[in-house]
């Protein structure tokens, strides 16, 4: 990021905890004009220091998406991998579940080569050592690659976002029971 003047820095901060507390409410797709106004700024202000709604959605998750990946090396010290990387997948659907909308930000755009917000980065980061270890000690499959564990967890927190009656810890313990080497090979 640019170095920032003070007041200009500060209305960015202003205008990212007004979308924190707008996507709490209202979700990934509230009003930009809204979130300028709640700021104390024009919606020209916030166009200029976010060129897209996707950068400021990134700029309010940064943090808390950064922490549920280092969530990773904490779990891998105290599990075995099998353990430590389910656990770790619950720590991301709760993640998704209680930020209304930041699945869909998950999803990469079709401009984009991969992943879309850099957060998406970070949790390919984090899952991957849990990936190996896990498959290493022979408790999830071989052919399973980190794109379909997150893309797994990401479809079940879509569905939650848009179907209530969804029940996204079962999808995932289902998932989960997927990513079990394959006791028999079927013909």
């Amino acid at each position: 990021m640019k170095t920032l003047r003070a007041d200009a820095l500060r209305s960015r901060e202003r205008i990212v905890r007004a979308a924190e507390a707008a996507f709490r409410r209202h979700g990934v797709d509230a009003s930009l004009e809204a979130i300028a106004k709640d700021a104390g700024v024009g919606s020209a202000t916030l166009h200029r220091h976010f060129r897209s709604r996707r950068e400021l959605v990134e700029a309010v998750f940064q943090d808390s998406t950064g922490a549920v990946a280092a969530e990773a090396s904490r779990l891998a010290a105290e599990h075995p991998p099998g353990p430590a990387l389910f656990h770790w997948l619950q720590a991301v659907l709760d993640h998704t579940l209680a930020n209304r909308g930041l699945a869909t930000t998950l999803v990469p755009a079709a401009d984009e080569h991969h992943g879309g917000f850099c957060g998406h980065d970070a949790l390919e980061a984090a899952v991957a050592p849990l990936l190996v270890a896990a498959k290493g000690a022979g408790q999830v499959r071989a052919d399973v690659t980190v794109g379909e564990v997150l893309s797994l967890v990401n479809a079940i927190s879509l569905l939650a976002d848009h179907d209530p009656g969804a029940d996204p810890e079962r999808l995932l313990g289902l998932a989960i029971t997927g990513f079990g080497p394959r006791q028999c090979e079927q013909h």
